[in-house]
């Protein structure tokens, strides 16, 4: 019996260890053309973590939020930056848990990221700032807008997620998920199973480009970077993503909030036409706008198409 037990504990210890190396090699081989790092970086210390921002440009303050998908970071906006400089001093952040800032062991939600952008705006930007956000961040930039009026200016808003959709909350099954990622090891490697170099590469060319041919490699890679950059505590902001704590109901907001609106939809992107009608249900001043030939990144796959609208609207 002793000998049973003994061989199982050392079969379990050996899987462990196996999964654990597999876990370094994986993160490892994502992050090491360190794609991200450029001499640009800024950091902002904030109380829960290190904030990665560049800044570039001079003129009226213009804040560039990416989307909560895993991967996401201020790459997102790469294909823009350059031509808004001009006229707009830009600050393009990765969110904590994202890219290169700091991904504390916590639980990330949506009112966390409100603070966080208000206080950025406060104390590094220190200027009236308006705001390009993207999908599933777009709740918390109207929230942030609706509750600190006086330091926001105009919004633009890229594909944002369903009102239906954002107004779901964690669940028992949820929380059973976020359990699984968050546990050492094992929560990991499920992690990267989710996230690995097909998944990524799928991501692009079923969900965020119309176009596949047009998804370069270095997209995917970056992403993938993003994704796994600081080990395995890439794997929380995912876990609350996945539990739905980023979630949010944002209707009195939205209703009440006074800043000019712009929304972006890709002509492609699946419901677009029906979620920015019910975003105009509830606020009729928002405009909006399609750009045609492209779903959920058009920054990437048109940024032209997007810098013609920016141009007119900001």
């Amino acid at each position: 019996m002793n000998k049973k037990i003994t061989t199982t504990a050392i079969l379990i210890g050996s899987s462990i260890a196996t999964i654990h190396i597999i876990n370094r090699v994986h993160t490892s081989l994502c992050t090491v053309k360190n794609l991200l790092a450029n001499s640009e970086n800024y950091y902002y210390e904030w109380r829960f973590g290190k904030i990665r921002y560049q800044k570039k440009g001079n003129g009226s303050p213009l804040l560039l939020v990416h989307d909560l998908s895993a991967g996401s970071s201020n790459y997102e906006y790469h294909r823009l930056i350059n031509n808004l400089t001009e006229k707009h001093e830009i600050y393009s952040i990765d969110l904590l848990g994202y890219g290169l800032s700091d991904k504390p062991s916590m639980t990330y939600t949506n009112n966390l990221y409100e603070q966080m952008i208000c206080d950025f705006v406060k104390n590094i930007i220190g200027k009236k700032t308006s705001v390009i956000v993207t999908g599933e961040s777009v709740p918390f930039i109207i929230m942030a807008c609706h509750n600190n009026p006086e330091i926001f200016n105009k919004i633009v808003c890229i594909n944002p997620q369903n009102l239906y959709l954002q107004n779901q909350i964690p669940s028992k099954q949820t929380n059973l998920l976020k359990f699984l990622f968050e546990v050492p090891i094992l929560g990991t490697f499920v992690y990267h199973i989710l996230n690995n170099k097909h998944t990524m590469e799928k991501a692009f060319k079923e969900n965020y480009f119309f176009h596949p041919e047009e998804v370069k490699e270095k997209y995917i890679y970056n992403y993938l970077e993003a994704a796994h950059y600081g080990n395995y505590y890439a794997k929380f902001a995912f876990a609350s993503y996945i539990a739905k704590y980023m979630n949010t109901n944002i209707l009195h907001e939205l209703k009440e909030i006074n800043n000019s609106i712009l929304i972006i939809g890709g002509q492609e992107e699946k419901d677009i036409e029906v979620t920015v009608e019910n975003y105009k249900y509830y606020n009729p001043a928002i405009e909006e706008v399609y750009i045609p030939g492209t779903k959920h990144l058009p920054q990437l796959e048109a940024p032209d198409a997007i810098l013609e609208q920016l141009d007119m609207f900001l």
